[in-house]
């Protein structure tokens, strides 16, 4: 057997456990260009966190104060500085009027209609392939 017999016998192979045509694909938002991160996670609820104050009109000493964290700290979490434990999370919600699962859901309402990174790992579209 030649070299090159050898390396093809070695090579992967794709196998579909459906047809491509037939697995539906949902719709997904435009790639982002290249070069551009992917958001973090502490970035889209910290926009959440702000949105929502700012909506209700209060001031971060007020959230803070109602939160029992301190007003930096939540300054902090706003902008998408620090990581928040979950129960940090659920009183900075609680203090906006909002359950953790509300911030939340919020939080991956936002982040899924943003556009979606491309790379070499995550050009996955919904078919499972498996290597022989």
């Amino acid at each position: 057997m030649s070299s090159q017999e050898r390396q093809k016998a070695n090579e992967a192979r794709v196998i579909h456990l459906r047809p491509v045509e037939a697995a539906p694909t949902p719709a997904r938002p435009a790639a982002r260009p290249a070069g551009e991160k992917e958001p973090l996670w502490r970035d889209v609820v910290g926009d959440v966190l702000r949105g929502e104050r700012l909506a209700q009109e209060r001031t971060l000493k007020d959230v803070a104060d109602a939160a029992r964290i301190s007003m930096p700290y939540l300054s902090e979490l706003e902008r998408g500085r620090k990581e928040a434990s979950s129960e940090v999370l659920a009183a900075a919600a609680r203090a906006l009027g909002l359950g953790l699962p509300d911030l939340l859901s919020l939080a991956q309402t936002r982040l899924a209609g943003l556009p979606r990174a491309r790379s070499a790992r995550a050009s996955f579209q919904g078919d499972v392939r498996l290597a022989a």
